[in-house]
């Protein structure tokens, strides 16, 4: 049986929204309410959506990069929401991020080296001594030279220095890395090889990865299970297989329908959402997505589905809708009025 590593629960993140001459909270932006997932050792999950649904600041709040509003993070058998900051700031070796911009997410002002040495010297890892060793391994493990190590960062391609961001990740060896579109400022063809990387990383070092991104073809190819989040909350989930080959909530139908085909004789029907994704600061009643919806009533006004499973779906995939089950089978058409 596989071990939790990490256990999400009903986390929330909200926002305050200032206003009046007081600055006083006048409402949120409620970006995560109510997210609950969990990632068992080893594993690679990701969390897919449009920009603002939410999957960045999930990742965040788990490490307590932004404080959660609400909720619970069991993160090995101990609640991180309960720690604090000197108690979290040791608990960070073993969690980890990799951030999306590697022009922006490492010091410009210190060599590779620098940038190494300080991670193991503030999680006091490794010996003083034996860390230029240690800095000469993460650099070949990444595919860089030892002798690039003393270079600044304003001398390597995007690719090169996320493989940085990546050697400083793994300096402290971690056990969950949280990876928050960590390709998706890379050429394709460098994306490639850094995805590669990680999961050849993810094999050695038995590495579990929370991967975040927008790019269905980056997230089919990394994956074990795939978390969809549509407005601050989870509307399907599942492992890879079952979710492409067989999506059950209408927004993941889209999003799939968006993957491009790599063959011109080919012909895939696009799915195609009216309107634009509701403000997070006023989220609408019942499930979130009725208002783009092809197949909602009056019920997915008011009620709000609950993720839960049909009798034909593998177990451990579960989707938030009302009428799945119909859609499925045909019997509920879609409505384009």
């Amino acid at each position: 049986m596989k071990k939790e590593l990490l256990k999400v629960n009903d986390l929330k993140q909200y926002f305050p929204i200032k206003g009046g001459l007081l600055g006083r909270t006048v409402n949120h932006v409620k970006a995560v309410d109510g997210v609950s997932f969990t990632i068992y050792e080893g594993e690679t999950v990701s969390i897919v959506g449009e920009s603002g649904c939410g999957k960045s600041t999930t990742g965040r709040a788990i490490l307590r990069l932004d404080e959660p509003t609400d909720g619970t993070v069991e993160f090995d058998g101990e609640d991180l929401l309960s720690l604090n900051k000197s108690q979290m700031r040791k608990k960070r070796k073993d969690l980890q991020i990799i951030f999306q911009d590697p022009y922006a997410s490492i010091n410009p002002r210190q060599t590779v080296r620098q940038v190494l040495d300080e991670a193991m010297e503030i999680q006091n890892v490794i010996p003083r001594e034996k860390r230029a060793d240690r800095i000469k391994e993460l650099m070949e493990t990444v595919g860089l030279g030892a002798h690039q190590a003393d270079r600044f960062p304003h001398e390597f391609s995007g690719g090169q220095r996320q493989r940085i961001g990546i050697a400083r990740a793994l300096s402290v060896d971690p056990k969950l890395i949280i990876c928050d579109e960590a390709v998706s400022a890379l050429d394709v063809s460098i994306q490639a090889q850094v995805i590669n990387l990680l999961k050849r990383l993810q094999r050695e070092f038995q590495l579990t990865y929370l991967f975040i991104s927008h790019d269905l073809g980056v997230v089919r190819h990394i994956s074990d299970r795939v978390i969809v989040m549509y407005l601050g909350r989870i509307v399907e989930i599942g492992d890879k297989k079952s979710l492409f080959d067989n999506p059950q909530h209408p927004y993941t139908k889209a999003l799939l329908s968006a993957i491009p085909v790599p063959d011109p004789e080919r012909k895939k029907e696009r799915i195609i959402l009216k309107g634009d994704v509701p403000s997070p600061i006023n989220p609408p009643q019942g499930c979130r997505f009725h208002t783009r919806c092809p197949f909602a009533t009056e019920k997915c006004k008011t009620d709000t589905p609950e993720l839960r499973a049909a009798d034909y779906m593998k177990e451990g995939h579960q989707a938030a809708c009302h009428y799945m089950e119909e859609i499925e089978s045909g019997e509920r058409k879609p409505n384009y009025v």
